[in-house]
């Protein structure tokens, strides 16, 4: 592994990205398995959206080079599969060939070998601090979140702590009560004993707030590429090891989950850390949108210096033309063209 710059307390960063080809056939063999006779379902986290992928990886990782040169690794988290990005990156930067290393989860769950396989990425999330060699300040990446512009180290870490994006809401109380009749209906119900509430994006940064002592309101994070002190973590599981057992017990997403991102978040709330920015984000999901979606997406982050970063979701159940607007967009800005 190798390594360009540091952030400002002259400490190296390396970016983390989950990553997993959904149309490996393998892959979706070893997941049916555990779907056949199970009462998960496909609405709480099983679906094959879920898993797909079209390629956006490729983008995320350049993305990072172009714009994030400090970046010392890029560690990319699979089960057992590979991205096969290395003749890309041989063509763009040849530099970078050897700073990019795939990472299996049998690496992180060394020690919770019985909780594999999992395909549940808030598990997955809950255990990267553990890659060997990670850096003590890091960022985590879903693959099919990309820089848009040139980034700096104290866009991301200040002082040696995280800058958190995101903003303060209330207790999701109206959510919370759903849940609670939803569970409670179907429980009463022929052959839905088992029914839990589908995972929620706002309920699992809830889960962590309320297990951090949060009452009446919790540090919503969008989707961007989220920054994490590995030391901050790797004391609290340590304190807390059933908490960490429990929440990776689940092959699928779970309603109770709590989410990686949120609880490093709060916790830095909680040590008086301050570096709080807005997301600096645009967020697309272009499937079953009215015409001229993706342009007004794409001209927002065009005029606006503030933002930095895109989400891109369920790319794999849009036309051909919609990706290769999203697509082509993209290898403009990254020179890739």
């Amino acid at each position: 592994m190798t390594g360009n710059n540091s952030s400002d307390s002259n400490q190296p960063i390396d970016a983390v990205i989950a990553w997993v080809d959904g149309n490996d056939p393998l892959l979706a063999a070893k997941r049916q398995k555990y779907i056949k006779g199970d009462s998960t379902s496909l609405s709480s986290g099983a679906h094959s959206t879920r898993f797909a992928s079209s390629n956006e990886i490729r983008y995320c990782v350049l993305s990072i080079m172009r714009f994030a040169p400090f970046i010392r690794n890029i560690f990319i988290v699979t089960d057992g599969q590979d991205p096969g990005l290395d003749e890309e990156i041989r063509t763009y930067f040849p530099e970078r060939v050897k700073s990019v290393r795939i990472v299996d989860h049998k690496e992180i769950f060394e020690g919770f070998e019985e909780y594999l396989p999992t395909f549940n990425s808030i598990s997955i999330a809950n255990m990267i601090w553990r890659i060997k060699g990670l850096s003590g300040n890091f960022i985590y990446f879903n693959d099919d979140t990309f820089l848009v512009r040139e980034m700096q180290p104290e866009d991301w870490f200040v002082d040696n702590k995280p800058v958190i994006r995101g903003k303060w809401v209330p207790v999701p109380g109206l959510r919370i009560l759903a849940g609670h009749l939803r569970k409670y209906v179907n429980n009463h119900l022929p052959g839905k004993a088992d029914y839990q509430p589908r995972a929620s994006f706002h309920m699992g940064q809830w889960n962590s707030a309320s297990l951090l002592g949060f009452r009446f309101r919790y540090f919503t994070n969008s989707h961007t590429p989220h920054t994490v002190n590995r030391k901050t973590v790797e004391e609290f599981f340590g304190q807390r090891p059933e908490l960490l057992k429990r929440n990776i017990s689940f092959r699928f997403r779970d309603y109770s989950q709590f989410t990686f991102i949120s609880l490093a978040n709060h916790l830095q709330l909680l040590n008086g850390n301050r570096y709080i920015a807005r997301p600096g984000s645009v967020y697309l999901k272009p499937f079953n949108r009215p015409a001229g979606y993706i342009d007004k997406k794409i001209n927002l982050c065009e005029s606006d210096p503030g933002i930095k970063f895109m989400c891109v979701q369920s790319l794999d159940m849009c036309s051909r033309e919609e990706q290769e607007k999203v697509f082509g967009w993209l290898e403009k800005i990254l020179q890739l063209q």
